[in-house]
């Protein structure tokens, strides 16, 4: 059944530096759900996540940015909505379950907290592999033995558009329960 009000939203979680290939590959990845009409939640707080969230800016997509202080970023944040949390780390927990799954580029601490939250929260995790990080683990080491949600490794655009799909998020889907 189709919602007709609320769009997917993916959460892109992670970081990777600048002109790295992780890096472009977030870039294309908020560029993707952009043109699936999927709303990216970020906090656009690493290199990664912002440059995700300028593309999908760029592209006419739909960037909600919750961000961990307790005032507006500045004018230049690439986000269409902002929520300023004042919750600082805690907010992990808002991005977690802001999703109705988690694209996941490389990453370092916050990007774990983020992660388990989502996989207590059964959210599916989109980890991009091969690129280094945190994210490269994730398919053999998930977060604990539960099995609490699929984990969809990708490499490329094309995979992680094939995994999307998967999960019936794009145009015209939502997942049901989330």
């Amino acid at each position: 059944m189709t919602n007709r009000y609320r769009r997917p939203q993916v959460c892109v979680l992670g970081s990777a530096e600048p002109g790295s290939e992780a890096w472009e590959l977030a870039g294309e990845a908020g560029r993707l759900l952009a043109r699936l009409k999927i709303t990216l939640v970020s906090g656009c707080g690493s290199p990664a996540t912002r440059e995700a969230a300028q593309r999908a800016v760029d592209a006419d997509g739909l960037v909600l940015s919750i961000v961990p202080p307790d005032v507006m970023p500045p004018d230049d944040w690439p986000a269409t909505v902002v929520v300023p949390s004042g919750m600082g780390d805690a907010r992990n927990l808002l991005m977690a379950l802001a999703g109705d799954a988690s694209i996941v580029i490389g990453g370092r601490a916050g990007t774990i907290s983020e992660v388990c939250l989502a996989w207590l929260h059964r959210r599916p995790l989109l980890p991009l592999v091969g690129h280094g990080g945190w994210s490269d683990t994730l398919p053999t080491n998930p977060p604990d033995e539960r099995q609490n949600s699929p984990i969809l490794p990708w490499r490329s655009i094309d995979e992680l558009s094939a995994r999307l799909a998967e999960l019936k998020l794009g145009t015209g889907h939502t997942q049901s329960g989330s």
